[in-house]
């Protein structure tokens, strides 16, 4: 290849998987779009693509243009995440079909009517199969491209620690990257190498740096942060030459917290520790999740609670919900909603009692209830409100906050998100008389990782297996 060309290449390919990312962009909906005329031209064996046609493909790429972006698609690549990216892809694809499916059903539109339902199912399968032989083609032209030496960015960690290692083995394992890290440099000596476990070999000592960048053609020195005075001798070392320095920051020096994120907020980098995932558009997503089902599920359930309704009237006197003050989002209460399962003057002589295996207090048909956690059906109604989510961390009563917030480590952290009708740690059995511990590892797990998928993965094991459960009581 001219070294014109090949410079353009290297030039390309190493901005850091930015070019690749909106590379992807492109190929995808290029993908989509040639998918969906060929399978039109396989059905309806025409050239020319009608207008209803267009429209049902013009919403079918912007529906994947924005549920790719809210699954995550374009995450930077890397060669061991491939199964990942598989399932995000195909989820994102497959909430993009079902909105223009829906759509097209309530607008009514012709192309409804039709044969068509047989063309826009071969347009997902056969888009799908597109998007990812496209993207192993790409994926495979990135390693061959840098196999053959283009497109890599050669760098220098400066000073040894977990932080400096760890970089080293992610950014020489992302093909996406385009970086390569050839070595490092400390002044201390090789005993240093006890933590070294991939093998990334020591240059020489701080004062030797100019050399090894010009020796070995560096483009980057990347300092393992270890303090001002290293940072400041690095810079001084490398003041007369055109390379790039990025300092690192050693995030191993923050092992107490589990939730460690870098973050930008108004163009100031930070360092989080412990954040909601709920803001900017997030928390409207997630509002709209919640609303909109919980509004469609009243609806469809609607006989079935008015039946339970019933049911509790008779069993015993008094009214058909029991109403509880829990603490929810930012430790604000709210009056929680369940059907009724115990006599109204169950709790006068004991006040607020945890729930355990083998007690008495509910009615027959309240310990029903209790049993298929069908008393929980009326917390819809605070979802619709706005108190409460359909997923996330179950919320509890002030009595017991105030307990439990000096016992269970993180226990308030929970309050980050609106509590929800089910959550992680309930659709993985730690609900009632359980490990109050564990219960919260799962909660935090929960908001660390939030996302509408993994709302809707908690919802679907919830009707699958999370109603009937040993430790409902």
């Amino acid at each position: 290849m001219p070294l014109g060309l090949g410079n353009i290449f290297n030039g390309l390919f190493k901005q850091y998987g930015h070019t690749v990312i909106l590379l992807l962009r492109v190929i995808d909906v290029a993908m989509l779009f040639a998918a969906a005329w060929v399978t039109h031209y396989f059905w309806l064996r025409e050239y020319v693509v009608d207008q209803d046609y267009r429209i049902v493909i013009a919403l079918g790429i912007l529906g994947a243009i924005i549920f790719f972006e809210i699954g995550q698609v374009y995450r930077p690549w890397r060669n061991d995440a491939m199964r990942g990216e598989i399932a995000r892809i195909v989820r994102a694809w497959i909430s993009a079909l079902v909105a223009v499916v829906s759509i097209v059903a309530l607008i009514r539109l012709h192309f409804w009517f039709g044969s068509s339902y047989r063309w826009i199912a071969s347009w997902g399968v056969l888009g799908l199969a597109f998007v990812l032989v496209a993207r192993g083609v790409l994926s495979q032209v990135l390693r061959f491209l840098r196999a053959r030496g283009w497109s890599q960015g050669r760098i220098v960690m400066v000073g040894l620690n977990q932080m400096a290692v760890a970089v080293a083995r992610q950014l020489n394992h992302s093909s996406w990257a385009g970086l390569q890290v050839v070595g490092y440099v400390d002044d201390r000596g090789d005993d240093r190498n006890s933590i070294n476990d991939f093998a990334l070999p020591r240059l020489g000592k701080l004062e030797d740096l100019p050399g090894i960048i010009s020796a070995q053609a560096i483009d980057e020195v990347w300092v393992a942060y270890q303090g001002e005075s290293l940072t400041e001798r690095a810079q001084y070392q490398l003041r007369h030459l055109p390379v790039s320095i990025r300092l690192v920051i050693d995030c191993f020096a923050f092992k107490q917290s589990k939730f460690l994120s870098l973050n930008t907020v108004a163009g100031i980098p930070t360092l989080d520790f412990s954040v909601s995932p709920l803001h900017g558009i997030n928390r409207y997503i997630k509002e709209i999740e919640d609303r909109l089902l919980a509004l469609i599920l009243l609806l469809l359930i609607s006989p079935l609670m008015l039946v339970l309704a019933v049911g509790v009237k008779l069993s015993s006197r008094g009214p058909v919900f029991y109403r509880q003050e829990r603490v929810g989002w930012n430790n604000r209460s709210f009056t929680m909603l369940k059907f009724r399962s115990m006599p109204v003057d169950a709790e006068a002589k004991t006040g607020a009692v945890w729930a355990k295996p083998g007690e008495n207090r509910a009615t027959p048909f309240g310990a029903f209830l209790r049993k298929t956690s069908l008393d929980e059906l009326p917390q819809l109604i605070n979802v619709l409100r706005g108190d409460m989510s359909l997923v996330g961390p179950r919320p509890e009563r002030p009595d017991f906050v105030e307990v439990f917030k000096d016992q269970v480590p993180n226990y308030m952290k929970k309050h980050m998100v609106k509590a929800g009708i089910t959550g992680w740690a309930q659709v993985n059995g730690w609900r009632g008389d359980t490990d109050l511990n564990r219960r919260i590892e799962h909660d935090l797990y929960y908001i660390q990782h939030w996302s509408l998928w993994f709302d809707l993965e908690i919802a679907f094991r919830t009707v699958l297996t999370g109603f009937i459960n040993k430790n409902a009581y």
